[in-house]
């Protein structure tokens, strides 16, 4: 069914403005709505016929990516579910303005219900100091962020993402903890390469190795936020000496 084409200008800026930041899309997800969104509304269509393969390829995504980010969107609200079988998938997309209001407030009251979670900004530098860089290690939960393997304090250390070679900045959202090995073995290469160096090493399974994947669009879109620093280390308690910080 053809149907009017709207500016695509103004529907990318939308996507940035409006609808990435209220329903907290990750990249992922965004490659994948951008994709059918090109297919689909931009060429005067509104529903499209797809398989799974066809998107991971268009998308340059592995097929355990791709799946995921199209049920997100359709719990999302971008993307309705018309048809499910073995011939493949049959949705509409929504423009950012189609996007019932009601959807998003049902989200902005989920999330106005769920705990607080610690804010931090971009600008914040999680090396300057060491009770920062215990809320980096904090977050990761004795586990390296890479082969998910236990790691002691003694055997940790803080990684970048993205390295600083590469202009990688000291943002949580580009510092993870992380083994001495992996990180050693990891130096200028990008995290997924090594990621997937480690899978075929046989030190991740494919359901660690996607949910690896998945945890760095999440790290890099904002969503693992390292606990307050403030309580990382408790205060101690009256009547009894501090507690000396072992070193990072």
């Amino acid at each position: 069914m053809k149907i009017k084409k709207p500016n695509a200008e103004l529907v990318y800026k939308q996507i940035e403005d409006l609808l990435v930041p209220r329903l907290r899309l990750s990249s992922t997800d965004r490659a994948v709505y951008a994709h059918l969104l090109r297919h689909t509304r931009l060429e005067g269509k509104l529903r499209l016929r797809f398989s799974m393969a066809w998107l991971a390829r268009g998308t340059r995504l592995c097929d355990g990516a791709a799946r995921p980010a199209v049920r997100r969107l359709i719990a999302r609200g971008a993307l309705r579910l018309v048809e499910c079988s073995k011939a493949g998938h049959v949705v509409e997309v929504l423009l950012p303005d189609e996007i019932h209001s009601t959807e998003l407030d049902q989200r902005k009251t989920r999330d106005q219900l769920s705990p607080s979670r610690p804010v931090y900004t971009r600008e914040v530098d999680f090396m300057k100091n060491k009770s920062l860089r215990r809320a980096i290690h904090a977050r990761e939960r004795g586990r390296c962020f890479y082969c998910l393997r236990r790691i002691t304090s003694a055997g940790r250390c803080i990684d970048h993402v993205v390295p600083r070679i590469l202009l990688g900045s000291n943002s949580y959202r580009n510092l993870v903890s992380c083994c001495l090995q992996c990180n050693s073995q990891k130096c200028d290469r990008s995290a997924d390469d090594l990621l997937r160096t480690l899978y075929r090493e046989r030190r991740l399974t494919d359901a660690e190795l996607a949910g690896r994947l998945r945890a760095l669009d999440a790290l890099a879109s904002g969503k693992l936020p390292p606990p307050l620093a403030t309580t990382v280390s408790p205060l101690p308690r009256k009547g009894f000496p501090p507690l000396q910080p072992t070193a990072p």
